[in-house]
C-alpha cells in the first residue's frame, strides 16, 4: 500500500475516533476533561507527568528521611552525639540556606517555586528539623520531656516556612504539629478519655476552620484554604466517628456525623472537589456500618455485608467522580 494511502487511512481513523469521543461527551458518557485528555492522546500530543513525578519525588524525600531516622536511631551510640548532630545540622543548614537564598520576594498571592527542586529541598529540611529536635530531646532532655513545647514551636516554625515559601506540604506539617499540641495523637487516645479528646478535636477543627476563613478573606495565601479545610474535615470526621463507636450516647454523634457527611457532600459537589465527596461516602459508610452491625456475631453475614456494601460504595464513587468530581 502506498504511503499516501496509509496516511489517508490513518487520518480517517483519527477523525472517526474523534467523532465518537465528541458524541460520547455530548451524551454525558465522558466528562469534558476526559474528552480533552483522550482527544489529545489520539492526536499524539504530549501529556504531562507532573503529578506522578511530583508524588514520586516527595515519596523519595520521605524514604530518604525515614532511612536517615532509622540510621540515627540504630547507630547513634556507635556514631556518637557529635557526629550525628553535625550531620543533621549540616543537612538542615544546607537546605534552609538554599531555600532562603533562592526564594523569590514574598507575596500575599500564590508564588511559584523558583526552580524544580526548591519545594523538595524545603520539605527535606522540614523533616530533618523534626528528626534533629527529637534526637536532641531524647538524648539531652532539654525540656524534660515536655513535648508540647516542641510541638507548638515546630508548628509556629512550619507555619512561617509554609507562608514564606508558599508550600502546602509544609503547611500540612504545621497543621499536624498543631494537632499534636492539642493532644490529637493516636498513641495518646485512651478509651477512658474519649470525651476529652473529642472536645480537643472539635476545638481544633473550629480554630483551624475560623483561621482559614479569616486568612482567605484577608487575601493571605487564599489558595491555602483547601489544605486547611481538608485537614480540619478529616479531624472532624474522626472525632465524630469516635463518638459513634461508643456503647452509650452514640446517637447524638451519629446524627452529627450524618450532618457533617451531608455538608461535605454538598460542598464537594458544589465546588467540584471530589475529595469531600469521598470523605462523606467513606466516613458515612463506616459510621452507618458501625450502627447496623452492632450485636451481629455471624462472621459469614458480616463478611457478606462488607463485600456487597463496599463494592456498591466504590461503584457509586466512580460514577460520581465521572459525572461531577475532579481530583482535589
Amino acid at each position: 500500500m502506498p504511503a499516501t494511502d496509509t496516511l489517508s487511512q490513518q487520518n480517517e481513523d483519527l477523525m472517526t475516533i474523534l467523532a465518537r469521543l465528541e458524541r460520547w461527551r455530548e451524551q454525558g458518557a465522558i466528562s469534558p476533561e476526559q474528552h480533552s485528555h483522550l482527544a489529545s492522546l489520539c492526536r499524539g500530543e504530549p501529556f504531562s507527568l507532573f503529578l506522578e513525578l511530583n508524588v514520586l519525588l516527595y515519596a523519595g524525600v520521605l524514604a530518604f528521611v525515614a532511612g536517615l531516622g532509622w540510621t540515627v536511631t540504630t547507630w547513634s551510640q556507635q556514631l556518637g552525639d557529635v557526629l550525628v548532630l553535625a550531620v543533621l545540622s549540616t543537612i538542615l543548614a544546607a537546605c534552609f540556606w538554599y531555600c532562603f537564598s533562592r526564594a523569590p520576594a514574598w507575596s500575599l498571592a500564590q508564588t511559584p517555586a523558583p526552580n524544580a527542586v526548591f519545594d523538595y529541598v524545603l520539605y527535606l529540611g522540614s523533616l530533618v528539623w523534626c528528626i534533629e529536635l527529637a534526637y536532641m530531646e531524647n538524648r539531652f532532655h532539654l525540656l524534660s520531656g515536655q513535648w508540647d513545647f516542641y510541638l507548638l514551636a515546630t508548628a509556629v516554625f512550619f507555619f512561617f516556612l509554609a507562608y514564606r515559601f508558599d508550600n502546602r506540604f509544609v503547611l500540612s506539617l504545621a497543621l499536624s504539629s498543631l494537632a499534636g499540641w492539642f493532644g490529637l495523637t493516636i498513641s495518646h487516645w485512651p478509651s477512658h478519655q474519649d470525651a476529652a479528646y473529642r472536645q480537643c478535636a472539635l476545638l481544633y477543627c473550629l480554630l483551624v476552620g475560623l483561621g482559614a476563613v479569616l486568612l482567605q478573606r484577608r487575601g493571605l495565601k487564599p489558595h491555602f484554604f483547601g489544605t486547611y479545610l481538608n485537614i480540619a474535615a478529616n479531624v472532624l470526621f474522626w472525632a465524630l466517628l469516635s463518638g459513634v463507636f461508643n456503647r452509650q450516647g452514640y446517637w447524638v454523634w451519629f446524627l452529627a456525623l450524618l450532618l457533617a457527611c451531608g455538608a461535605s457532600l454538598a460542598w464537594g459537589l458544589t465546588r467540584r472537589q471530589f475529595a469531600f465527596v469521598a470523605y462523606s461516602a467513606v466516613y458515612g459508610y463506616v459510621g452507618v456500618s458501625s450502627i447496623l452491625i452492632r450485636g451481629i456475631n455471624d462472621e459469614i453475614l458480616l463478611l457478606g455485608y462488607f463485600i456487597i456494601t463496599a463494592v456498591a460504595m466504590v461503584v457509586a464513587l466512580v460514577q460520581i467522580a465521572r459525572r461531577f468530581g475532579r481530583p482535589a
